[in-house]
């Protein structure tokens, strides 16, 4: 039985047995310095961003949902069936007006891209305006907008327990708690156990985690240090390569060539924005560049592939890992 699939199979038992969690209405959430008070469970709920939907989808919610936007990748293929019963306005950035059309009373976003002050979609404040609920994901409450970019910076490593603290929350506002208790035991059980496989490693291994590119000659979009990229690096018994507080810096092959990582990880991505959101090309363009194709990881073949969500602070985040670690096996380097 898969990973996923059993946190279903346990979840389904959980929610005929988990009234004795039962939320109690109304119910106030602090939510990135707001106060969300939740008079009676939503109804019509729209999910802004792939690790939002994933989590309502993973505690049976998908009955509460009217539509989803943002999907970098494709569902978990265990979510899928759940996922066919929801709309996908789009899988880019949707509009404003798309969202209100589906007259929702509740929307929660992943990141402050989709919702926050800095967004082209939305502000808070236009929900509030006409009784529409708001949340962001906590993950991304805890960057500082000190970069210049929308995605800002972090000063500490993200860790699972600003994703915990999110299912934790949604759990609580639809009344399925014991659902969300227990999809926090499995993910800090496969934590855990990747933490005991690879904390004795003294390799300290350095990762570039490469999101993608405009083209081969513009920077690179990396996962910066203190990203959901670098707790994949610390908790697989390494560090990032690459020294910037920013969540997302654009570097030139020239620095990455100097930061010489020993793993490159690149991601794989199903939206088909950029021809390097593939992995295939990416491989491509490592090997076959004069200068990048002779940097160690890639003469030695240190190269391994993981969900493009994985390097966004998600659900996906753990699988990534989990991604990763396989593949460090298979080279050797556990």
């Amino acid at each position: 039985m898969g990973k996923v699939k059993q946190i279903l199979w346990a979840l389904g038992l959980l929610g005929m047995t988990g009234s004795a969690l039962a939320t109690q209405y109304p119910l106030t959430i602090e939510n990135c310095g707001a106060q969300v008070t939740f008079a009676k469970i939503p109804q019509r709920m729209v999910a802004l961003g792939q690790n939002t939907a994933e989590i309502m989808l993973l505690l049976g919610l998908q009955d509460k949902m009217v539509a989803s936007a943002f999907w970098p990748t494709r569902v978990l293929p265990e979510l899928a069936a759940r996922n066919e019963q929801v709309k996908v306005l789009t899988v880019e950035i949707p509009t404003l007006e798309s969202i209100l059309a589906q007259d929702p009373d509740f929307v929660a976003a992943q990141l402050p891209l989709l919702l926050g002050p800095d967004s082209k979609v939305a502000k808070r404040e236009d929900f509030a305006a006409v009784g529409i609920n708001s949340y962001l994901s906590p993950g991304v409450c805890a960057t500082k907008k000190n970069t210049g970019d929308i995605y800002g910076s972090r000063s500490q490593l993200w860790d699972m327990s600003l994703l915990y603290k999110e299912i934790d929350d949604l759990a609580k506002i639809f009344d399925v708690e014991a659902r969300g208790t227990a999809l926090i035991a499995d993910f800090k059980a496969r934590e855990n156990a990747l933490r005991a496989s690879f904390g004795k490693n003294q390799r300290d291994l350095s990762f570039l985690f490469w999101f993608s590119s405009a083209s081969p000659s513009a920077d690179a979009y990396l996962g910066g240090k203190n990203s959901a990229s670098g707790f994949i690096a610390h908790l697989l018994g390494g560090h990032n390569a690459i020294d910037s507080d920013s969540e997302w810096p654009t570097v030139g092959w020239e620095s990455i060539i100097a930061a010489n990582p020993d793993v490159i990880v690149v991601s794989s991505l199903d939206r088909n924005r950029w021809k390097l959101d593939s992995a295939e090309e990416k491989i491509r363009f490592l090997k076959s560049d004069p200068a990048v194709s002779q940097l160690e990881a890639v003469k030695k073949g240190h190269i391994v592939v993981m969900d493009g969500q994985a390097m966004n602070p998600t659900i996906r985040t753990l699988y990534g890992a989990e991604q990763v670690a396989k593949q460090l096996e298979t080279l050797g380097l556990n």
